[in-house]
């Protein structure tokens, strides 16, 4: 079947067979989509020209639609319909009674931080959205982001794809955690001690070396890397049974701090803050959805 070619119909004249169709009256649809009679008229002679029937014919008071109008009705009221809630659906978010999901790449760690917080709000304000943490390849998070994989990242960007936009959500730093009465740390903990005991490191990167490790270098000092982690959530049952040490996140470590058997402890030395920040692509910048978003977060992590 030859497909139609769209660029030569205007498509205002589905319009026009819709209110003609319900008013039974070239003048009422007129009216409706306010337009001249002689307009309407105009349009009429259209679409029976493009379909190849009377479509309306006059009988009384009224134009009833023919056999050929009564046929091709339900598909043109359907198309009209999906076209309305195509366009509404896309220029109107209503947290209070959407049902969508969103796919937020994130780590352990920002999911921990952030996602409670998210939780706890949308009870009320957003009870029917749902969220999909996804890890991701800090190489690849642009690719995902254009590609609608995930909608949003969390993380530290510190060279942010092209076509992204980042915003800073909070600021953190690195502190230590050890188990309850190690023998090796007593705070304060010198530099050159800190240096030699045997480190757990977490790190999505799946290398071996951290801030801490530059810092160190910068003392001519090297620690040992007994074991790398990729999820932070695995290091207080690790620290809690051996001597090994870690740098965590602060926000972390104060969590891991109240369990059992886990200590916190200042660094030897000052290491620079970082930021956590928001990163999403330029294709969802307007959207109302991903916007509700960005502003909740935005908000919640001022509270942090």
């Amino acid at each position: 079947m030859k497909s139609i070619d769209l660029t030569q119909i205007d498509l205002n004249l589905l319009v026009a067979f819709e209110a003609l169709f319900e008013a039974r009256s070239v003048t009422v649809a007129a009216q409706r989509l306010y337009l001249g009679q002689p307009a309407m008229s105009a349009a009429l002679g259209r679409l029976r020209t493009l379909f190849g029937d009377e479509l309306f014919i006059r009988v009384g008071r009224e134009m009833q639609p023919t056999t050929k109008a009564m046929t091709i009705a339900p598909g043109i009221f359907a198309a009209l319909h999906h076209v309305r809630q195509t366009i509404q659906s896309s220029q109107e978010f209503n947290s209070a009674s959407d049902s969508r999901e969103f796919a937020i790449g994130s780590a352990d760690y920002t999911s921990f931080i952030v996602m409670p917080r998210l939780l706890a709000q949308c009870q009320s304000v957003a009870p029917n959205l749902n969220f999909r943490m996804i890890e991701f390849d800090k190489d690849r998070v642009g690719e995902l982001l254009e590609t609608g994989t995930i909608e949003l990242a969390l993380g530290v960007f510190q060279n942010p794809p092209r076509q992204t936009i980042c915003r800073p959500l909070f600021q953190e730093r690195f502190v230590g955690i050890a188990r309850k009465n190690h023998p090796a740390v007593q705070p304060p903990i010198s530099i050159e001690a800190f240096a030699e005991l045997a480190q757990a490191l977490y790190t999505i990167r799946r290398d071996a070396t951290g801030e801490v490790d530059r810092i160190l270098a910068g003392y001519n000092l090297q620690r040992r890397i007994a074991l790398t982690v990729p999820h932070l959530l695995v290091l207080p049952s690790i620290i809690a049974s051996t001597d090994l040490i870690a740098a965590v996140p602060a926000r972390m470590a104060q969590y891991f701090s109240q369990l059992d058997h886990i200590m916190l402890f200042e660094l030897p030395t000052a290491t620079p803050q970082w930021t956590v920040s928001m990163l999403w692509s330029k294709l969802n910048d307007k959207d109302d959805a991903n916007c509700w978003l960005r502003q909740t977060l935005q908000a919640l992590c001022q509270q942090i």
